[in-house]
């Protein structure tokens, strides 16, 4: 009755893991789903097809571990983050395909609300900045575009939610319409204070209350699964963000304590303990977790735009390799980039800068620059983001990090995690699970049903690999010098 089950609807495909309850992977399946762009800079989602897929893989994934139901003590959730779905909650049918976080079409929504001064009101209460990544300005965009839908939401037959509250509704048969803290916090809706709903912020995005789902703590008893879904109800019992949910599953449970997941962008999430730590440079201040009735955890969070897909457009863009995996020998074939800069600002920068004005900028070439220094330069770029986002994190926090725990895709690279040590001047470390992401909804989903708890969790995690820093502090310094140098040329380029 131990095993966990852990649910990983991402942007690109739903996955589902079987953990053994000392936290190791036993089974996994994945599927992907079809990706919609109706027009430039709009993105969506076909709502029933990210439920038909993730229910899919859980199965899979149980049938592939040879278990019955009846064995998996819970299942726990995490999702893409802002992606909004509105469905009737009579018959549970989508009125409209889901809005995924990179869609853009509320940008001028966002520049209105800004210009009234209205900024230091959300930011205030929400620990985010007005931009369309996030779910309130797109929920009120449906309700102000499509016909029918306000007086449909007003008279409460809609339901509102991010992709957990839609999976959490379909798991439970139509019972629940929940959420939790840390998938509440990024929708420009929910007081990160108070932990509820926020009247004036509802009110300037004219966004009735019916349609909000109710808010849960990360770790407890939501309700169980329809048992004809999976063979038996299992308690959903863990829900998060999956940004919060790596925080978690890198047991990140001491203020100051920081993960990155190299990813196609980077998210690094700092936990702050307690007390919800204000931003002064250009970072967003989010809920990381709540254990049952304990106190919440917040974190700081910087996101770079451009990661692991800069090594996608060497590879797709420039031809420079066949696969992504070559990159590491191409750049090894070179001491030091010979002075040369990447700034892959192809959709503006993200924190700390928020320039989305900003373009991919390559500076220093000589006639000596090879494919190599490029390759080289592309990986440290994706080091020197993350330095700019660990230094924002320091200055906000007055915490200073011991040691950075990496997951996701590019942490896998040697290259860019040594050079990544050699930046920051602290240690670089991996874990002996990489699914982070699935193992915190698998621990959040064990300690909801009182299996598992944050010591125990603590005292299982493993390094996998470890980077000791081996650079001076002058050369370090010098390199960071030049990277800021290269942002200041790549920045406002686009009128």
């Amino acid at each position: 009755m131990s095993y966990l089950l852990a649910l990983d609807q991402g942007t690109t495909s739903s996955r589902a893991i079987v953990f053994t309850p000392a936290g190791q992977p036993l089974a996994q399946a994945q599927q992907e789903f079809t990706q919609y762009f109706p027009q430039p800079g709009w993105v969506e989602h076909d709502p029933l097809e990210i439920w038909q897929s993730q229910l899919q893989t859980a199965r899979e994934a149980l049938a592939r571990a040879g278990l019955e139901a009846a064995q998996v003590a819970a299942l726990g959730i995490i999702n893409q983050r802002e992606t909004v779905v509105l469905w009737e909650r009579s018959s549970g049918k989508p009125v409209h395909p889901a809005i995924v976080w990179q869609d853009r079409r509320t940008a001028a929504l966002c520049e209105q609300l800004k210009a009234e001064g209205l900024e230091p009101t959300f930011r205030q209460k929400t620990g985010l900045v007005l931009d369309p990544y996030f779910s309130g300005t797109k929920l009120a965009w449906l309700l102000n575009q499509v016909s029918g839908l306000r007086g449909r939401a007003e008279r409460g037959e809609l339901c509102f939610g991010t992709v957990d509250s839609w999976l959490i509704y379909n798991l439970t048969g139509g019972q629940l319409h929940a959420t939790d803290v840390s998938n509440a916090s990024r929708t420009l809706l929910f007081n990160l204070r108070d932990r509820a709903w926020d009247d004036e912020l509802l009110s300037i995005l004219d966004i009735p209350r019916a349609v909000l789902p109710e808010v849960k703590p990360s770790a407890t008893v939501y309700g169980t699964t329809a048992p004809e879904l999976l063979g038996a109800a299992l308690p959903i019992a863990g829900v998060a963000g999956d940004q919060q949910a790596a925080l978690f599953g890198q047991a990140c449970f001491a203020p100051g304590m920081t993960k990155n997941t190299y990813g196609t962008g980077c998210f690094m999430l700092m936990n702050t303990g307690p007390q919800p730590v204000e931003s002064k440079q250009g970072l967003l201040t989010t809920l990381a977790w709540q254990l049952g009735n304990h106190p919440p955890e917040y974190a700081l969070e910087g996101s770079v735009f451009i990661a692991g897909a800069v090594v996608q457009w060497l590879r797709d863009g420039l031809g420079l390799i066949q696969q992504s995996a070559e990159v590491e020998t191409l750049a090894a074939q070179v001491q030091d980039t010979g002075g040369v800069y990447l700034v892959p600002a192809f959709v503006g920068l993200g924190a700390p800068y928020w320039d989305p004005y900003a373009r991919g900028t390559l500076v220093g070439l000589t006639r000596g620059t090879t494919s190599a220094h490029i390759a080289r330069a592309a990986l440290e770029a994706i080091a020197y983001q993350s330095r700019d986002l660990l230094g924002a994190m320091e200055a906000d926090s007055g915490l200073r990090l011991s040691e950075l725990r990496v997951d996701g895709g590019a942490s896998l690279n040697g290259l860019l995690m040594q050079f990544q040590a050699d930046l920051l001047g602290r240690p670089v470390v991996r874990p002996q699970v990489a699914e982070t992401t699935a193992l915190g909804a698998a621990y959040l989903a064990g300690v909801g049903v009182g299996i598992t708890d944050p010591p125990g969790i603590a005292e299982r995690w493993a390094a996998g690999g470890r980077f000791e820093p081996r650079m001076l502090e002058p050369e370090r310094e010098q390199l960071y010098r030049g990277w800021k140098r290269a942002v200041e040329r790549s920045r406002a380029w686009a009128e």
